[in-house]
């Protein structure tokens, strides 16, 4: 256990790094991907406790990171959008979403929910020593095998519902990636299978972005002529995904 319990804390003190060096290249503006790095870390400092759910040291820093993820959320579907106006050569239409990305890269530098992550960050080892002496980590290898294990079951029986929700099963799969990547050994997935969840997540992420524009162009006049285009992607984004989905469940089967 004091094994699994210093793997986990170095884990987190890399992925603190990694958040920090985010917020600089964004303070920086170096880069078009320090606000999607950023999530990813979060994501998979998500990953990472989620096994520990009950655990209050655990729980605390889980909430603070799910809390800059619903912030930060909106920002990156901006950012998306953008890029995808500028490859259609539509820069025009990205001017003021330009701008509305700067100002939204200046609140999220400021964001109370910024400040209270770190905050929980610099006191979660020693808070991860102290549920440790205190006996609050004796089942902390069974939490994570049960934790991973039920991640599989529900994706598995997700794929195979007929009427799956493919938001449902996005979030599933990158749950299990995530989960598999935190944990590596602890549930046996071959190599083969393990490239079908990364597959199904990018086929099923194109998809999403095609249904968020959509639902975009809803609201905001000027992305209209661009309604049947994403229309036709999106579908295609249905078959593709549909199609690495089938392949995963017969390697579940």
């Amino acid at each position: 256990m004091a094994r699994l319990l210093d793997d986990l804390i170095a884990q987190v003190i890399s992925l603190e790094v990694r958040l920090r060096a985010c917020i600089e290249r964004m303070s920086a503006g170096t880069d078009d991907e320090a606000l999607h790095d950023l999530r990813v870390a979060t994501r998979r400092l998500r990953s990472l406790l989620r096994p520990l759910r009950g655990m209050p040291a655990a729980d605390v820093l889980s909430q603070a990171a799910a809390d800059l993820a619903t912030l930060s959320g909106p920002l990156r579907d901006l950012e998306v959008l953008i890029t995808e106006l500028s490859s259609q050569g539509l820069d025009r239409l990205t001017v003021e979403r330009v701008k509305a990305r700067r100002t939204g890269y200046a609140q999220l530098l400021l964001a109370p929910e910024l400040t209270r992550l770190f905050q929980v960050l610099d006191a979660w080892p020693h808070l991860m020593r102290v549920s440790c002496r205190e006996g609050l980590l004796q089942d902390l290898g069974e939490s994570v095998e049960q934790s991973l294990k039920k991640n599989r079951r529900r994706l598995e029986q997700a794929l195979r519902d007929p009427s799956h929700d493919r938001h449902r099963l996005r979030l599933l799969i990158k749950r299990m990636r995530y989960g598999l990547e935190a944990y590596p050994g602890v549930v046996d997935l071959s190599p083969r299978t393990q490239r079908l969840l990364v597959g199904a997540q990018s086929a099923l992420g194109k998809w999403h972005d095609n249904f968020q524009w959509l639902a975009r162009a809803e609201q905001e006049p000027d992305l209209r002529a661009l309604v049947r285009a994403w229309q036709v992607a999106l579908h295609a984004a249905e078959v593709r995904s549909d199609r690495v989905l089938e392949k995963l469940l017969r390697r579940f089967a």
